[in-house]
């Protein structure tokens, strides 16, 4: 099956299904590889990876699959000049950029003909990437797991403001609260030409976390998830202990130095590896309410594209 768009084009996949890089979900090769297999493009997410890991994860998937994949780089992270040199070494084939500029990796990048798709939470960051010369834009809506926006927009104004911005400049892909073929054919219409799932392929046999933290989302309604951490760098996470803890401080409007103790404290990788759904940080998107079960990442793939197909087909005419 194929769906042609400006980012299929881009890329060179079959779909327009993108798995988002998700730290600890994705941080493995068995996740994007299955993916990639399937025609949408699978992301390793570089974020909590040691080099050697972060390595052995792309000769896997090189060994794997003649299909495109990608690695997300958060920009941020403790050493990430290493794992720069690294990814240039291994002269990745798409490289996700996040949370920080381009100019920290896209003349490196480009002189390697990898192409660097730059993720974004606004129209003025979307309009300086988009100059700096990235080759394609992630927009994230307020509906995301993990780092939304803190201005919260949601995802279909913001895709929609980035598309009006580019005017056909740069291919766009919409993240934030898509599950389903619905959601894909959403984004193609505010103009899109991708659509990244990220809290869907959690609850996968590949994704690397615990059987906890994937139940949660399958058990998480579309109300579940909160914002929490504003001012300490904001994530979105299904309600629990932590949330709740963090939510009481800042309705009390506690002193930032007890806000960030407790915000420092819980972590991530006390959820998604150690297990701890009610005091680790469980991020996950809104779409968590649309999440009905654990299935393989291709069936995921497959469905989504099948959905898209049948519902696009039944629109008025």
């Amino acid at each position: 099956m194929r769906i042609e768009t400006s980012v299929t084009r881009l890329l060179g996949i079959d779909l327009p299904i993108l798995q988002a890089g998700m730290s600890w979900a994705s941080s493995n090769a068995a996740l994007p590889l299955a993916v990639s297999r399937a025609g949408g493009l699978g992301v390793i997410a570089a974020g909590p990876m040691y080099p050697a890991a972060l390595a052995e994860a792309i000769d896997t998937l090189r060994a794997g699959t003649d299909k495109p994949f990608a690695v997300n780089m958060p920009l941020y992270r403790k050493g990430s000049e290493e794992i720069l040199d690294l990814l240039e070494q291994k002269r990745v084939p798409i490289l996700i950029a996040s949370q920080g500029g381009p100019d920290k990796y896209l003349k490196r990048f480009k002189a390697l003909g990898t192409i660097c798709l730059h993720v974004v939470a606004s129209e003025a960051h979307a309009l300086s990437a988009a100059n700096k010369g990235v080759d394609g834009l992630i927009v994230v809506g307020g509906e995301a797991g993990g780092h939304p926006p803190e201005a919260l927009v949601s995802t279909l104004v913001l895709t929609r403001a980035v598309v009006r911005a580019m005017d056909g400049r740069l291919p766009v892909i919409a993240s934030g609260g898509f599950a389903d073929g619905a959601g894909l054919a959403a984004a193609l219409a505010l103009g899109a030409g991708a659509a990244n799932f990220g809290t869907r392929f959690m609850a996968t046999p590949e994704a690397g976390l615990a059987q906890g933290y994937k139940q949660a989302v399958v058990a998480a309604g579309i109300a579940d998830t909160r914002t929490v951490g504003r001012g300490l760098g904001l994530i979105r996470a299904i309600a629990n202990e932590f949330t709740e803890r963090m939510t009481a401080l800042e309705t009390a409007n506690a002193p930032e130095d007890d806000r960030r103790s407790l915000f420092t404290a819980s972590t991530l990788k006390m959820a998604a590896l150690d297990g701890d759904v009610q005091r680790g940080k469980l991020e996950a998107g809104q779409s968590a309410g649309l999440v009905q079960q654990i299935q393989p990442a291709a069936d995921i793939v497959f469905e989504i594209a099948r959905e898209y197909r049948a519902i696009v087909a039944a629109l008025p005419r």
